[in-house]
């Protein structure tokens, strides 16, 4: 297996518990601290972890980008039209 640029590659343990420790390396470069929520996603016997906020900065950045070309072309229907314009400039 070849690493690519930036790659970390640990082997750890599982407890009886279920329980594994994140390599030290991995946490500084995810930015992951004592008490963080991680996400685990299980698909085709490969699993992702990533920090919590990562997916909802994510997800929020997606849907408010939606929201906000949404509205600009609402507000662009509302104020660019022939009657308002004649209004405004007949004033």
């Amino acid at each position: 297996m070849s690493r690519q640029e930036g790659e970390i590659i640990e082997t750890v343990v599982v407890s009886e518990k279920g329980q594994v420790s994140i390599p030290s390396d991995i946490r500084k470069k995810m930015g992951v601290d004592k008490g963080d929520r991680l996400i685990f996603v299980y698909k085709d016997g490969k699993m992702l972890v990533m920090p919590a906020r990562r997916l909802w900065k994510e997800n929020m950045e997606e849907e408010f980008d939606y929201l906000l070309k949404l509205s600009e072309g609402s507000a662009r229907d509302l104020w660019d039209n022939e009657t308002d314009e004649r209004i405004w400039n007949n004033l």
